[in-house]
């Protein structure tokens, strides 16, 4: 009878708790994906670090510096010392003017439903006060503020969205990490006394529901420890049943093992995928930080960061849009701007975005300006197919629907209006475009019909 009690109280804990993983692929890939990821569609990702000082060739400077590009060499050259260190940048990491609930509030104005800051680049400063980072951190140098926290709270405090965190495991220049790649990563003494602690206190300290994992490339998953992290993220952290983490912990799994894959910087697939994945895009069409010499033709329109998300989103992807604040604390003006326009089309389109799924269809073969999502309701099938270009005729021919006797055809943020359509056999539809005056149309950007009942 003991023996069958415990069993009976073994199989409960499982069935209440759900189940345990094992530190393999196969066991940490069995886990489920949290359905708030796949609903949210957009999150937000901040790059800020002692980088966003010099703000020149932004996030990599340091790097480019050491390995002598020219342009990095003779602006140093230029503008500091000869003795100047990239340490003394720190004390210029000021934040002075950083406003967490102002930054909360732009964030969720832009109609994203997460945001994943960068908590520590591969420079190895951490915007929080780490017991692993010793003067070289921000609470200790520079803004002496916990930037990290002050966000989390922010966001938490004042916002709907999900609060996200980036981390690098690789730190350039650390000794400690350069010792174990001259041992051809067969010593661990970095991992094990400052990468994963770090990684450790991080999900403790501020429970990030988006563990974003980064700098894996040089070493295999194995010196990183990195499968044992994600087992106990997913078995007994304090955010285990929530948490999401991507596919960068070792090198090679980059879109091959992990969570949701990203597979490269700006992953933009133009097919349906098997595995949801992120598409990590930057408003900087170049480059991830702030940096005070961009010109305004360096950032993607609002209209071509649509097109990109539309795109994404159809694919079955999230898009993970990048700003980089100032090193004084603020969001760049036209940073902000695209962030307040893409809020904007999502409060009139998010209909189709926000929970949608991908549709049997992507692209569509006519008008290739055109991108589909869709959602079941109880009485069929809603597609919604979103416009990148406004037709220059009357009619609007799209050849992947399948009208039904009962579907109708509306545009989003158009309201009270049925547009007239002629069915086009084997498949499509012909949508008569009527004159619509500039003050009603819902947006200059990209248009959504929704199209309900749809028989495939």
């Amino acid at each position: 009878m003991a023996a069958l009690y415990l069993f009976l109280l073994f199989y409960c804990t499982l069935s209440t708790f759900g189940q345990r993983y094992q530190p393999t692929w196969e066991s940490l890939e069995s886990r489920p994906l949290p359905d708030w990821y796949d609903e949210a569609k957009l999150g937000i990702f901040m790059h800020w670090g002692v980088f966003s000082v010099p703000s020149y060739s932004a996030v990599w400077f340091w790097n480019y510096w050491k390995n002598e590009h020219r342009d990095i060499v003779n602006f140093m050259k230029r503008n500091y010392r000869p003795d100047f260190t990239y340490a003394d940048f720190a004390a210029d990491f000021k934040a002075e003017f950083y406003d967490p609930k102002r930054w909360a509030a732009t964030l969720e104005a832009s109609g994203a439903k997460y945001v994943v800051l960068v908590s520590k680049h591969h420079e190895g400063f951490t915007n929080w006060p780490s017991n692993y980072s010793w003067n070289w951190n921000s609470y200790d140098v520079g803004p002496h503020r916990d930037l990290v926290g002050e966000l989390a709270d922010a966001i938490r405090n004042t916002t709907n969205l999900r609060f996200g965190l980036y981390h690098s495991l690789l730190e350039w220049y650390n000794p400690l990490y350069l010792r174990d790649k001259a041992n051809n990563f067969t010593t661990q003494d970095f991992v094990k006394s400052k990468s994963m602690p770090e990684l450790y206190e991080l999900v403790n300290r501020y429970k990030p529901e988006v563990v974003w994992s980064d700098g894996e490339w040089e070493a295999p998953d194995t010196y990183w420890t990195s499968k044992e992290f994600l087992a106990w993220l997913y078995n007994d952290s304090p955010v285990k049943d929530t948490v999401v983490t991507n596919d960068r912990w070792g090198k090679g799994d980059m879109c091959h093992h992990g969570g949701y894959f990203t597979c490269h910087d700006k992953y933009l697939p133009t097919t349906l995928q098997k595995r949801k994945f992120e598409n990590a895009w930057t408003i900087d069409k170049n480059h991830w930080g702030f940096r005070r010499d961009a010109r305004i033709e360096d950032f993607y329109s609002t209209r071509e960061l649509i097109a990109t998300f539309a795109q994404t989103v159809s694919c079955g992807g999230n898009m993970l849009m990048n700003v980089g604040p100032t090193s004084y604390g603020t969001i760049q003006p036209v940073y902000e701007e695209r962030l307040l326009q893409f809020g904007k089309w999502m409060r009139i389109n998010g209909e189709a975005i926000y929970s949608s799924k991908p549709w049997t269809v992507q692209q569509d073969n006519a008008t290739q300006t055109c991108w589909y999502t869709m959602k079941k309701t109880e009485t069929g099938t809603n597609v919604y197919a979103i416009i990148l270009e406004w037709p220059d005729t009357n009619y609007l021919y799209l050849k992947a629907p399948i009208s039904s006797s009962s579907t109708l055809i509306t545009m989003l943020g158009y309201q009270d209006y049925n547009f007239s359509y002629s069915k086009v056999q084997p498949s499509g539809v012909n949508i008569t475009m009527p004159n619509i005056s500039f003050s009603k149309i819902p947006s200059t950007d990209a248009w959504v019909f929704k199209m309900t009942d749809i028989a495939n």
